[in-house]
């Protein structure tokens, strides 16, 4: 099902998606927030740019955006997938539980932040570009990757990443040379068997992108995990 939504507000867009037939495609969106907020089972490609909050608390569904998308893509998502054909703003996957995001280009700031996992959802965000300031702050499980393939001469990750992290898992696509991470969380160029890891989510963005997995592949990567499940233990409890 085909839909106009130039001049429609996000109740009369989620309306719809609760209406049809399970696979829509919503032309000329203009910013409108929380398109398919909590929903699952349908399928939903977007053309234009979507507002905040698209995908917020998305139980299944699979999302597909041919352009940019704007803050918390994906806000407390549980399951699910979200596929964005361009650029994300900030806080895309925020407190993010389940399922998975794919960013062909950048993220903006603090993406990842608080995301968790829960028994066996362990939610996924992969970068195809680089981040801004502030990449997995306070993160409590999952995994965020960043594969650093915009061609500009910006460091793969702003500054502050993994401030607070106390679980989950980053993958970086490079050496991290100039990246200054926080004294609670480890560093460490990958191993084999974390590059068979990575290979997983390189091939899974190349499928959705187009892009040749065997060029992403060489490359340095970096792997970060936090030493500690509560870092400020000891700003509140006596030592």
């Amino acid at each position: 099902m085909i839909i106009n939504v130039s001049d429609y507000a996000y109740k009369d867009i989620n309306e719809a998606l609760r209406q049809g037939d399970g696979e829509y495609r919503l032309t000329d969106c203009l910013g409108q927030r929380f398109i398919a907020a909590g929903m699952s089972g349908i399928d939903v490609e977007i053309d234009g740019v979507p507002g905040n909050a698209l995908g917020a608390y998305l139980n299944g569904a699979r999302i597909t955006v041919n352009g940019n998308a704007q803050d918390a893509v994906g806000d407390t998502m549980n399951g699910g997938e979200i596929i964005v054909r361009g650029n994300v703003g900030d806080a895309a996957g925020y407190a993010m539980r389940g399922g998975r995001i794919f960013v062909e280009g950048d993220a903006g700031y603090r993406a990842g932040i608080h995301m968790k996992a829960y028994r066996d959802k362990i939610p996924v965000i992969v970068i195809g570009g680089k981040s801004g300031s502030f990449l997995g702050e306070y993160q409590a499980g999952g995994v965020i990757v960043v594969l650093g393939l915009t061609d500009d001469d910006r460091r793969i990750v702003g500054n502050f990443p993994c401030t607070g992290m106390h679980g989950g898992k980053m993958i970086l696509r490079s050496d991290c040379r100039g990246v200054v991470f926080p004294g609670q969380v480890t560093a460490r160029a990958a191993t084999p068997e974390d590059m068979e890891e990575i290979k997983q989510y390189v091939s899974e963005y190349c499928e959705l992108f187009g892009a040749n997995p065997d060029e992403i592949m060489d490359s340095p990567f970096t792997v970060v995990t936090p030493d500690s499940k509560n870092p400020y233990k000891q700003l509140y409890v006596a030592n």
